[in-house]
Order: structure tokens, then sequence, then C-alpha cells
């Protein structure tokens, strides 16, 4: 049982690693729509490359989207609208016309007339309500038909037969006009005007419960097509009613409704192909990127962005099919970018709308899409830390995406006058959509511990708390730091690595020295060395202790691990070999292990340059008479000797970056004691 507790241990990011794996594909295939997937690819316009394809079952021919909406516009502009004629209203106005009559026309009750001019406003006042007034004006056609609604009653009668107020205004001064009552109109006005209200307007429920049934009645398919039946022939032209044919077959197959053991088949299928995907992505980080594979937290954060980009767009596929443009899923090789490099980026990209290639609709042009703007992504952006260079980026990006898309246009319709300028419209917010990496790589900085060049930017500042700090405590050390700073970004640079990171590891790396700086002779005067007082195996672990000191530091000023990391190494595993040799001189079987730094050595080939670097530049203070014929001898020896005790063996560095390291260093310290070429004599 311990033992295979003992393996358990051993291989425990092994099996991180595998359940990762797993919980990735499990998590993806659930999100992947279940159903068959049409293995057929055709293109509208292009010849059908497959053999004779006859109809595998019955199934109806699918209407067009623009079929469909040109009858829903029809269906739309001829429905029948309903109106509702308020009864109250009207009776209420005939109810209270005698009293109106007394009061604005009681004149006429002393004239033998009355009766017969009471009946002209009672016969006026129904002619008004026969259909009733609008209380506000709709923009149909007066000879639209309309169901007027009363009470339980519907009534065919024109939009025209209501009345609106202006028309009763003038039926009223007509009427009046040319009759015998004229002399008495002010009075009928006045009548009128206090009784009528409007009393009429639509009734938007039932004209919208009448809509939505007739759209329900509207038929998505014209015909069908029976199994046996031939639908195209090889070398046919898919377009017409054959490209429309072989769609309604592609979305029946899709649709159909599959038996449980077709359902795990499917998942099944689905579940292999994302795991073949998944693992060639592990075994290339595992051959081109050791240095991550054996990192569980950048798996993990490399897998996390590939799952959110597949959950994204699958919810699009699902709800929004037509938006599926509108993702900007440029983000992923920007972010793996940043944090890693162009090789990984671009790799995982590749990978990701493979997967994706699944379930998009028009998958090829969709995954020809992605990809170029992926490779574009690449190779555009450099030094990310410069704000304007991911606009530009996202310009080309975007630029790249519309150019494709009217190609394909052009490829599928022949011509270039119906371009979908929604679709361009999507690739222009997605290009806007992709600027939110700046948060994203703050974010994830802080989630994943991960550094970035605008981190590393940040740092790299001499004015920052902790570097003044050091000027100040210990000034000859930080004009090390500087000096080493200057080297080995020059060497990073010649050799292809991180010259930022190098950079801001070399500032830093030798920040413990400032609890003890006069013990450290960049920082100790003429007057006296504070080792004089010391046996050789305090000042060894004083001159070693600066190491442990300033990790302590920085995880106090919480600086990243990767920065913590040329803390940790640049010294490696190296003797303190001044004071180990005057321990000798008293101590004959003096241990060397106490004058060995703790390590670990250099991990990386930006670790072994600050190393180098550091070592070169702190010895070269010893040279009296520098020449450039000894600067070189010097350089050799140094950097020979770190190689014989095995610091580098860690790194993958090569022999022959060292050699170009080795030649920078040349230069820059020959550079530094501006010396003069040496030409034989």
């Amino acid at each position: 049982m311990k033992n295979y507790l003992n393996d358990f241990y051993k291989n425990q990011s092994y099996f991180y690693k595998g359940f990762l794996l797993i919980s990735t594909i499990i998590l993806i295939v659930y999100l992947f729509p279940k159903g068959g997937v049409f293995k057929y690819e055709f293109i509208k316009g292009k010849p059908w490359q497959y053999e004779n394809l006859y109809a595998p079952f019955d199934f109806a021919i699918a209407k067009t989207d623009d079929e469909i909406e040109v009858e829903r516009k029809r269906i739309t502009d001829n429905i029948i609208p309903y109106f509702q004629y308020d009864t109250i209203v009207s009776n209420t106005a005939k109810e209270k016309y005698n009293d109106a009559f007394n009061n604005y026309l009681g004149v006429l009750n002393k004239s033998s007339s009355a009766p017969k001019a009471k009946l002209f406003g009672r016969i006026l006042l129904n002619d008004i309500y026969r259909y009733g007034i609008l209380k506000e004006v709709y923009s149909y056609k007066k000879e639209r038909q309309i169901f007027l609604n009363k009470g339980n009653k519907a009534e065919a009668i024109t939009y025209g037969q209501i009345m609106t107020p202006n028309e009763v205004v003038e039926l009223i001064n007509y009427k009046i006009e040319k009759s015998e009552y004229a002399k008495y109109k002010s009075g009928f006005v006045a009548l009128f005007y206090d009784l009528i209200i409007p009393n009429v307007s639509i009734n938007n429920k039932l004209t919208e419960n009448t809509l939505e049934n007739e759209l329900a009645k509207l038929l998505t398919t014209r015909g069908s097509v029976s199994k046996g039946s031939r639908i195209i022939a090889k070398g046919e032209v898919v377009e017409g009613d054959r490209f429309q044919i072989l769609n309604s077959l592609k979305a029946e197959y899709q649709s159909q409704v599959w038996s449980d053991k077709n359902f795990y088949w499917i998942v099944f299928g689905y579940s292999i192909l994302v795991s073949l995907a998944l693992l060639m992505l592990l075994l290339f980080i595992r051959k081109y990127r050791p240095d991550i594979f054996l990192n569980n937290t950048q798996i993990t954060f490399i897998a996390f962005n590939i799952l959110i980009m597949v959950t994204i767009t699958t919810l699009i596929v699902r709800y929004k099919p037509d938006f599926i443009y509108i993702m900007p899923i440029c983000i992923l090789p920007l972010i793996l970018k940043t944090f890693f490099d162009s090789r990984l980026g671009l790799f995982t990209h590749v990978i990701t709308i493979l997967i994706l290639g699944f379930i998009v609709p028009n998958s090829y042009e969709y995954t020809f899409l992605q990809i170029i703007a992926g490779i574009v992504t690449i190779l555009t952006i450099s030094e990310s830390y410069k704000r304007a260079n991911l606009f530009i980026s996202v310009g080309q990006i975007t630029l790249v995406y519309i150019i494709a898309y009217i190609a394909f246009h052009i490829i599928h319709e022949g011509n270039i006058s119906d371009i979908n300028w929604v679709t361009v419209g999507l690739f222009v917010i997605s290009g806007f959509a992709t600027l939110i990496v700046h948060p994203l790589i703050y974010a994830y900085e802080k989630i994943f511990g991960l550094i970035s060049d605008v981190s590393l930017l940040e740092l790299s500042d001499t004015n920052s708390t902790l570097l003044k700090e050091l000027s100040d405590k210990a000034p000859g050390t930080f004009h090390h730091s500087l000096n080493v700073a200057n080297i080995a970004e020059a060497a990073a640079n010649e050799i292809g690595a991180n010259a930022m990171l190098v950079r801001v590891g070399a500032l830093y790396h030798d920040i413990g020295k400032m609890l003890n700086p006069t013990y450290y002779t960049e920082n100790q005067s003429a007057s006296g060395n504070a080792h004089d007082i010391l046996s050789p195996k305090e000042s060894a672990k004083i001159i070693i202790g600066h190491v442990i000191r300033g990790i302590e530091i920085a995880k106090k000023h919480k600086l990243p691990d990767r920065v913590i990391d040329f803390i940790r190494t640049h010294h490696g595993t190296s003797t303190v070999y001044y004071f180990y040799k005057k321990e000798l001189e008293q101590n004959e079987h003096a241990d060397i292990k106490k004058f060995q730094y703790p390590g670990p050595t250099p991990f990386s080939k930006e670790t072994a340059i600050l190393m180098m670097s550091d070592s070169v530049e702190a010895a070269s203070k010893s040279l009296k008479d520098p020449t450039s014929s000894l600067i070189d001898s010097f350089v050799e020896k140094i950097i020979d000797k770190q190689m014989e005790e095995g610091q580098f063996l860690n790194t993958n560095i090569t022999f022959k970056e060292i050699q170009q390291v080795k030649k920078v260093f040349k230069r820059k310290l020959t550079n530094i004691y501006h010396l003069r070429i040496e030409y034989p004599e």
C-alpha cells in the first residue's frame, strides 16, 4: 500500500494532467449539440464532388429564409385588423342628448319646429356613432377592410367608414348648413361639442392573436422528396432547387429524433475526436515547451481558455448562429502569446478552431477565416505592452476577416452586389471586442500567477519603491544590477530569449543585499572590510544568505514567481570560492557544502543568461589593466567553469547560444572599459 502511495505521489503531476484532460473532454462534449453530422460538404455554385446522391428517407423541401420572409410580410400586410367599439360612450351621448338640446337650443322649444329640429340632431348623432369616432388616426388606407367589434359581434367594414374627429366636425358643419337650421348652427355645434367623445380604437391583442394564428399556419416547406429519389448527380452544380434540397436534407438529417443507442454513439464519436485534438496539444507542449508541461498551473490556464472559447461559441451557435462571427476568437492566441510564445499560441488556436469546426455552420469557411485571423494575430502583435500595437493588430485582423469573407461571398454568389453588411458589421464588432484582452491579461495575472510584458515594463521602472530602496541602501549593488541588466538584455536579444524578463530579473536579483549592504564589496568604502573580523564560515553564510533574504523581500513586495526565480537561481549551486579557500588554509578538511549556494540551478535560457552576466560583470571589477584579449579569456574562463560545474544542465540553452552570449559579453565589456581593438604589430 505504501508503494502505491509513493508512486501516486511521484506521479501526481501526470495524474492531474490526465484528470484535467478527461474533465475538459467531458465538458466540451457535454456542450456540443447531440445530433447527427451531415457527412457531405457542399458550396453553392460549386460542382457536387461526391457520387450520385439519393434520398435516404422521405423529407420535405424547406423554403428559403427569403421565401418565408416574403410570405410573412404578405400575411402581416393582409391581416384584417380588429377595432373595438365602445358602446358605453355612444349610449351615454344618446341618453344626454335631450337635456343637452334643451340647454343649447332651448329657444327652439317655443317654436313649432322644435320636435323636428330635435329629431334632426338625433339622426345626425346616430349617423356619427353608427361606426364610431376614432380615438387615434392610423395609417391604414380608407378602403382597407377591418373588423369593428361591438360587444360579441364583429362587423366587416372599411377603415374609411369610421370617422376621425376632423371628419365629424366637417360632417356637422355640412349637415347644418344644408338644413333649415343653419341659423342655429352655433347652438348645434356647441351641443355636439359637449356630447361627442371618440369611442373606437384598435384592438391590438385581438389583432396580434389573429396574426399569430395566421403565421402559425404558414408552411415552411414546399413539396417533398421521396426515399430513393436522386437528389444530385456527380459533377452537377449545386445551385437553385438542388442547393435548397441539399440544405433541407442536411437539416432533416441533423434534427432527426435519435434513439438512445445513436445518441451514445454520437457522444462516443465526439469524445474520440476531441480527445485526439487535446492530446495532440498536450504532446506538442511536452515536446516543445517542457517547462510549461511540468507546470500544472499553466496547463490548467491553457485548458481553461480553450474551454471558455468553446463554451461561448457553442452558446452562440445554439441560440444565435447568425452571430457566430461576433465572438472574438483571436483573443486566445493573443493571450497565449503574451504569457508564453507565438508557436504555442498559434497551435492552441488551430486546435480550438478544429474542435469548433464540428458544430459551427459553414465549418470550412469558419475554419479558414479563423485560422487566417489567428496567423495574422501572431504575426502582427509584437511588444504587446505598447497600446498602439494592439490597435494596429486589431485593425489588421478585422481587415483580413472582411477581405476573406468578401472572397467567399464572390465564390458563392459570383458577384459582389449582395454582400451581407450585417456580417461585415459583426467582424468590426469582433475586432473591437478583441480589445478586452488587456483587462483579461491583468485578471489572469492575478488568478494564475502569470506575468505579461506590461507587468514586466512596470517592474523595470527604477523609480519603483523597491528599486529606490535598493539604490538608497546599497548604491553599489544597484549600479551592479543596472550593468547586469544591460548586459543580460543584450545577450537575450541575441539568442531570441525574453529580453524584458531577463532585464527585470537582473534588476531584482540582488535585492537581498539591502539588509547587510556593507558585507558586499561593491558597497564597501576604502575604510575597511567588514569580513576582516569574521570567520570564513560566517562570511560565507552572510554572502549565501542574500539569496534567501532576497526571496523573502520579493515575496513581501509580491513580486511575480517568474521574477523570484531569478533570485533563486542566479548563483545556482556554485561555491563562494574566496572564503572556502580561506577556510582551507585553516582547516584542510573543510566541508565545501557549507560554502555552496543552495540552488536550484537555472532552468531556462533567461535564468542561465542572468547567471552568466552576473558572474562576468561582478568579476570584471577585479581586472586592473583590462585589454581586449584579457577580457576575451576572462569571459571564456568564467562561463566555461560554470558549464563544467553543470550549472546549465537543466536549461534549454544550446552550446551555440552560449557562444553567442559570450560574444555579446566580450563586446559589452570592451565598450564599458572604452578599449580599442588591438591590432597585430
